[in-house]
């Protein structure tokens, strides 16, 4: 078993029957959402999924797990999803998967929000990580325009030769910034620009980090 595959299934075992999941995006959640359905096939578990991209989504389809759309639930209890980075206060770089908008409107909505990520995406500072900034495709290029000239270095996603393009149509930015000095400033001043929808700094939300190390599952708690 992988380092990802541990940490995956450990996760999955917070959750409980009647739950509202969120299902996360990336190659750890994967895993999660994996032994998810083990657990609805094997276990009986009662739940209902929330995913946060068309991929988990078709995913659990497949595990027969059951779903509902966003805007049909009131909350969600808890949400578990990869991280791309992050610090000693839980705050973290997301959407290197290119699901920063829905992950961190399902986080917004959950109870309780747990990070499942292996040793290398702990950090003293975040920045290392390209920080995703999700804008309307109307426009964009002022706004890459701007934020080059602000000196941070953005770079178009691509697929192949296209613009890559989110589940909601947008392109990313890319912010090869290495080390951000202020998240909070950061965060606040991206989301002030005209154009932008949202950014992959993920503050104040995290609960929980299940973290595989070598030596075994580590858990840090806000």
């Amino acid at each position: 078993m992988n380092l990802k595959q541990i940490v995956g299934i450990e996760a999955a075992s917070y959750v409980e029957d009647g739950m509202v999941v969120g299902l996360g995006t990336g190659s750890t959640a994967y895993y999660m959402i994996e032994e998810l359905g083990r657990r609805v096939k094997e276990e009986g578990l009662d739940i209902v999924g929330v995913p946060t991209s068309t991929r988990s989504k078709e995913q659990a389809i497949a595990l027969n797990i059951p779903l509902k759309d966003i805007n049909e639930i009131p909350y969600v209890d808890i949400v578990i999803d990869g991280a791309d980075e992050f610090n000693d206060d839980l705050d973290g770089i997301k959407g290197g998967g290119g699901a920063l908008l829905f992950e961190k409107v399902v986080a917004n909505m959950s109870k309780k929000v747990i990070w499942i990520v292996d040793d290398s995406k702990h950090v003293e500072h975040l920045g290392g990580f390209p920080l995703p900034v999700e804008v309307i495709p109307f426009g964009s290029q002022a706004v890459y325009v701007e934020l080059a000239v602000k000196g941070y270095r953005p770079e178009w996603r691509m697929q192949g030769q296209e613009k890559y393009k989110t589940d909601s149509g947008n392109y990313i930015l890319d912010l090869n910034m290495h080390k951000i000095p202020d998240v909070h400033a950061l965060a606040k001043e991206l989301k002030a620009m005209v154009g932008v929808v949202e950014h992959g700094l993920f503050i104040d939300m995290c609960d929980l980090v299940i973290k595989a190390t070598q030596n075994g599952i580590e858990k840090i708690e806000k």
